[in-house]
């Protein structure tokens, strides 16, 4: 038999941030589920978002086979990453493997939840509130990322999710400050997408969310994630950060 413990490299910390990026700019995943009626692996592709601590967010509707296996069996694991040129499999993608839990429709919880699933899937305020669909967070419990050939990583819950002791008043503050960023600050997100980002159109973008490692902006189907570096402590930090990010990129620029 090979022995193929030398395969899995050392967790870093370039390790632990590509993967929650992947994550984190994830506009779907494949889902992986036991099948209700015969309990063999069903695979299928959702719509995704993340909540402030990293944990992915599924709508799913109760027609769909795959929700009715995680009503059954909640355990599941989801796929993130994008191919690109060239070979498929050359390009990272991490498998989050987790508990699926259902959130009550109209608790705090599932507001707050809400709030950031829209924002990346705006055209789901179509069907969102129909009585078939449901909000689902997955608990993440670990996870393997594959960063490209020999670069294979296994991860703990603590390296894909924010710590508690970091998310105090994040929740609270986002919208506001994202709402605030959006209406009078559209130049310096400009500025972020375009020097952080890479992007090659600076046009159009708007932010998404915000959380202690990073925020999200979106322009139409385009999707960057943004990282903070080092990631935020406090929420204190937020303000502080974003002016100096803008301040950064207007020199660099």
């Amino acid at each position: 038999m090979t022995d193929t413990g030398d395969v899995i490299r050392p967790t870093d910390e370039g390790a632990r941030r590509l993967a929650r990026r992947l994550i984190r700019a994830a506009r779907f995943a494949a889902i992986a589920v036991k099948e209700a009626e015969s309990q063999v692996p069903f695979v299928s592709r959702v719509a995704c978002a993340t909540d402030i601590d990293g944990s992915p967010l599924i709508l799913i509707s109760t027609l769909s086979a795959h929700t009715r296996g995680l009503i059954e069996y909640p355990v599941c694991s989801l796929m993130f990453g994008e191919p690109g040129k060239g070979d498929p499999l050359a390009h990272p993608r991490v498998t989050v493997i987790g508990q699926a839990e259902r959130l009550e429709r109209g608790s705090a919880d599932e507001g707050l939840a809400r709030e950031r699933y829209l924002a990346r899937q705006p055209k789901a305020k179509l069907y969102a509130d129909f009585g078939d669909f449901a909000l689902y967070r997955i608990r993440v419990e670990r996870a393997s990322l594959n960063g490209g050939f020999g670069k294979a990583f296994e991860l703990v819950r603590d390296d894909i999710m924010v710590a508690a002791d970091r998310l105090g008043g994040f929740a609270e503050m986002e919208a506001g400050a994202v709402a605030h960023m959006n209406e009078d600050h559209a130049d310096a997100i400009a500025l972020y997408a375009r020097t952080f980002g890479k992007a090659d159109e600076a046009a159009g973008w708007a932010m998404t969310g915000l959380d202690p490692d990073g925020f999200d902006l979106m322009a139409g189907d385009r999707v960057l994630r943004i990282d903070f570096d080092p990631p935020l402590s406090s929420v204190d930090d937020v303000r502080p950060r974003l002016v100096e990010m803008a301040k950064q990129a207007r020199a660099d620029g």
